[in-house]
């Protein structure tokens, strides 16, 4: 029960923070940036319809740094809530800082703070929300921001 009572705090929160994000990568200047493919998968249920670049594609991060810097104006940082994905997300940042971009790591932030620990990996927010969502009776596509067509 704990359980339910945390999501339904952390769910008008998490909707907020999602609507804005979908809506942000939707700027053809913004990139969303995450380790793997399946995170691509979560975030395009998600509606997330902008451009977003997997880590682990066999690429350095200073290659995907180079990349990022060629062709983005803002890059939305959003690892895992791992020791690995804050690993990376400070390595990515490192590389990042001296170059003319916005940097964010604010979403991983309050995503991580939203979710108070419930889920570690990036993968699993799909699934999360629907949970969540349908145990609080309202559907993800009550509110999920239409897809680009």
């Amino acid at each position: 029960m704990a359980e339910t009572n945390g999501r339904t705090r952390a769910w008008p929160e998490f909707q907020k923070l999602w609507t804005a994000l979908v809506e942000e990568s939707r700027d053809p200047g913004t990139v969303i940036v995450v380790e793997g493919e399946r995170d691509v998968q979560a975030l395009r249920r998600l509606r997330v319809a902008g451009r977003i670049v997997a880590l682990h594609h066999g690429r350095s991060l200073s290659g995907v740094a180079e990349e990022l810097a060629a062709g983005s104006q803002r890059v939305i940082i959003l690892t895992d809530w791992d020791t690995e994905g804050g690993h990376l997300a400070r390595r990515l940042k490192e590389f990042l800082s001296p170059l003319p971009l916005a940097l964010d790591l604010e979403v991983r932030r309050r995503l991580a703070h939203v979710l108070r620990g419930e889920l570690v990996h990036v993968e699993g927010l799909a699934g999360w929300a629907r949970r969540t969502a349908e145990s609080l009776g309202d559907p993800l596509d009550s509110w999920l921001p239409e897809p680009e067509g």
